[in-house]
């Protein structure tokens, strides 16, 4: 019904290592954001680790506003991490799923 079942095997493997390849690929893809008058920038990777934050003198005395900036940078950069990762991961996974009549992925 299916065909070559071993060869389907074989194919889901060599696409989860394709999975864990790109994975550990991803932990040096950075992504940069800077916050829109530039007085925060935080540097991530594609697997949402955070690699950098830099925050100008002028926001150390109120932390309040420390903070709201910190947390709309750092959400712009890891919502770009996560859409390039699930981009990437999909690419992988699609390259690997076998040929089913009917089935469209």
């Amino acid at each position: 019904m299916f065909g070559d079942l071993s060869g389907m095997m074989q194919k889901l493997q060599e696409t989860q290592q394709k999975v864990e390849e790109t994975k550990k690929r991803l932990d040096s893809v950075l992504i940069d954001e800077v916050s829109s008058d530039g007085k925060v920038s935080v540097t991530v990777t594609a697997n949402s680790q955070i690699k950098s934050i830099s925050i100008n003198d002028s926001l150390l005395s109120d932390t309040d506003e420390l903070e709201d900036y910190l947390i709309l940078t750092l959400n712009k950069a890891l919502e770009k991490a996560k859409t390039i990762n699930e981009n990437e991961l999909a690419s992988v996974a699609k390259m690997g799923m076998p040929k089913i009549p009917g089935m469209n992925f």
